[in-house]
């Protein structure tokens, strides 16, 4: 039996990863993140971060930064789609948070480890929050 196959992503293009830099740049300061916990979150260091910074659109954005670009923006996302107010919105991943998974660290404690296993196991507990099976 023959099953149907799913048509493959088209990659990005650089406009489009430029574009999600720039969105996770400026989501980085509305986070209020300090430059150490910019270079943990993009797997950067410091002096890429600064070109990031200063020149995003040349920028040569490598698979792995694209993936944890495209968790921030998840996380994002689901914070969006939870709450209803800018305070929760962006100051959710600095709040201590008493769930069995975070057990009382801040959620940004967890992803500035430096990890994407780190980023996707935040958006992982978002999502599965916006689904209403916290756990």
């Amino acid at each position: 039996m023959q099953t149907a196959t799913q048509p493959r992503p088209q990659p990005l293009d650089d406009h489009a990863r430029h574009a999600a830099l720039r969105a996770v740049l400026t989501l980085l300061g509305h986070w209020q993140c300090t430059e150490k916990e910019k270079m943990a979150l993009l797997g950067v260091g410091r002096s890429t971060l600064h070109k990031y910074q200063s020149q995003p659109d040349s920028a040569r954005v490598s698979q792995d930064l694209l993936e944890r670009l495209s968790y921030l923006l998840n996380i994002h996302q689901a914070l969006r789609t939870l709450f209803g107010n800018k305070e929760n919105v962006y100051g959710f991943v600095r709040m201590a948070n008493h769930n069995p998974f975070f057990n009382g660290a801040r959620p940004m404690d967890i992803m500035s480890a430096g990890t994407v296993a780190a980023l996707y196991e935040v958006h992982r507990q978002l999502d599965s929050l916006r689904g209403g099976q916290w756990g």
